[in-house]
């Protein structure tokens, strides 16, 4: 661990002003991202990308002193700073303590992940990082094989999406597509049937319905839901039977929900 004692070292230059988007867009572009807490980390240590530096708060420290052979066999830099010298450069009190950057992975092409998946999770305009963080979380948890995300979805390597899928969204591919209808062709050729989760009562029930052996499930953004060209492009239309007296789920409750009922060995 190499102790920094000035906001102004260069070395901590990817964490400035973590708090002014329009900087963190102009700063990181396509090249990198932001972790941050343990677990997110664990996690980004357990990936495939490559780790540009950790920065830590000197309580975080011993927390964190079970990786440093791993990192420093891959040569990356650990800096043990102050508090009030972290606040300084990310802009604001990082009660966390531990923050990561790490460059992004080349992204994926659908035509090599459907060779390998089984279940895959299809979303069109999510442009909310939690609920995309709260659906990669979920995908990891029930063995979901990938995320396939449209152009219009917010982007998975933002620092909120990381932290709220606890670093899960690191650990799994992510392809980004035009739009999930252009994408199904070549899921279907594959041998997915695609569901496009709905609350339509005319929809199949989740419940009875069988599972298939390869299945992509397509999820729409909190409100609007699946687009007209996405339900009527997917094999079918599920529903999840909830109380008459709830008008719908969250679109993160949706997924978990939906990626249990995939994964139950009965």
């Amino acid at each position: 661990m190499t102790v920094v004692e000035r906001a102004d070292d260069t070395r901590l230059d990817d964490y400035r002003a973590l708090n002014d988007q329009r900087h963190r867009r102009r700063l990181e572009g396509d090249m990198f991202f932001i972790a941050e807490g343990y677990v997110a980390i664990d996690r980004l240590i357990e990936s495939d990308h490559r780790i540009r530096s950790i920065l830590l708060a000197p309580s975080r420290a011993a927390r964190f002193a079970h990786h440093l052979p791993t990192l420093a066999a891959r040569a990356t830099p650990v800096f043990v700073a102050d508090a009030d010298v972290i606040a300084e450069v990310v802009g604001f009190d990082l009660h966390r303590g531990v923050i990561a950057s790490a460059d992004r992975l080349p992204p994926a092409g659908l035509d090599d992940l459907v060779t390998t998946a089984r279940r895959l999770a299809v979303l069109e305009g999510l442009n909310d990082a939690e609920n995309l963080g709260a659906i990669a979380r979920a995908a990891a948890a029930f063995s979901i094989d990938g995320l396939v995300i449209d152009r219009t979805c917010t982007d998975p390597y933002s620092r909120r999406t990381v932290r709220v899928s606890m670093g899960e969204v690191l650990t799994m591919p992510v392809v980004r597509v035009v739009h999930p209808a252009a994408a199904l062709p070549t899921l279907h050729a594959a041998g997915f049937e695609s569901w496009a989760m709905t609350p339509d009562p005319a929809a199949e029930d989740l419940w009875t319905r069988r599972r298939p052996a390869r299945v992509a499930v397509l999820l729409g953004a909190e409100g609007p839901g699946l687009s007209g060209s996405t339900v009527r492009a997917a094999t079918r239309g599920v529903r999840i039977p909830i109380s008459p007296d709830v008008d719908s789920l969250n679109v993160g409750h949706a997924a978990a929900v939906t990626f249990a009922a995939l994964s139950r060995s009965d």
